[in-house]
């Protein structure tokens, strides 16, 4: 199964229908859809608006792939249960988030093992349709060496 979560501050209408139009011509893997605010109802797939937080961590933990967008809350959750995410930033300009933080993160997390970034529409589709996902790496509970220089380096103002 597929987990599709938008968060829970700001509809995702872009992200819920590319997976959704993707469903209808999937009958092999299903789908389920946490879809917060979005005004758009999927058709091909199970959804929800909100889950309770047990019924969200059993879609987790049952789900071989978690479709997101770039927060890092629904990141963070899929690395520590170690399934592999697909990650398909808000973008400002089509006034699905406040700022482009999310493009930045996305941008960072290319480099992360488990990691598959989708810059649009039809590259979330395609990753859908190969199918090929990489394991998450372990998750590092501690601060890299090179964070705590760059965060050493702006307290001292270097």
């Amino acid at each position: 199964m597929i987990f599709v979560t938008v968060g829970s501050q700001l509809p995702f209408d872009r992200l819920v229908m590319a997976v959704d139009d993707w469903a209808a011509g999937n009958g092999e893997t299903a789908a389920f859809a946490q879809i917060g605010s979005s005004s758009y109802r999927p058709r091909h797939m199970d959804w929800a608006a909100y889950l309770p937080i047990d019924a969200f961590r059993r879609k987790l933990e049952s789900a071989r792939l978690i479709v997101s967008h770039a927060g890092m809350g629904n990141l963070l959750l899929a690395l520590e249960a170690k399934k592999p995410i697909l990650i398909m930033p808000r973008r400002l300009q089509l006034e699905e988030t406040r700022n482009d933080h999310q493009q930045a993160t996305a941008k960072w997390l290319r480099q992360m093992p488990g990691v598959t970034v989708a810059d649009d529409t039809d590259e979330l589709v395609e990753a859908l349709r190969r199918g090929e996902w990489q394991e998450p790496g372990p998750v590092r509970t501690d601060a890299s060496p090179e964070l705590l220089a760059a965060v050493r380096d702006f307290i001292e103002c270097r």
